[in-house]
């Protein structure tokens, strides 16, 4: 059984007991987080597609940790200028886990 949940702006594919690393949401760790949001939703072969969401799934999850992921490096050159810029960031994320798919 999985689906596909849109969390923070983005699609996710989840299954039961997974760990998904997301967006930096409000939530405390260890509290429990519901996404209504479902977009498609497999039972087994019986597959349900929402129009643009599955009336009455849910997807319930508890926040495990929140983290500063791995950093990205921005490089920009002009060729033949001189100009050469290095920049960089680390996103903010929560790591969350799947505890069951409704």
């Amino acid at each position: 059984m999985y689906a596909i949940v849109e969390i923070a702006g983005k699609q996710f594919k989840v299954a039961k007991d997974q760990k998904v690393f997301v967006n930096r949401l409000q939530n405390e760790e260890g509290s429990e987080v519901v996404f209504d949001t479902v977009m498609l939703k497999d039972n087994d072969g019986n597959i349900q597609v929402g129009q643009p969401y599955v009336a009455g799934a849910s997807v319930k999850a508890t926040v495990l940790r929140h983290l500063k992921g791995d950093k990205v490096l921005v490089f920009k050159k002009i060729r033949r200028k001189g100009f050469q810029k290095m920049n960089g960031h680390r996103d903010y994320l929560t790591q969350i886990k799947i505890d069951s798919i409704n």
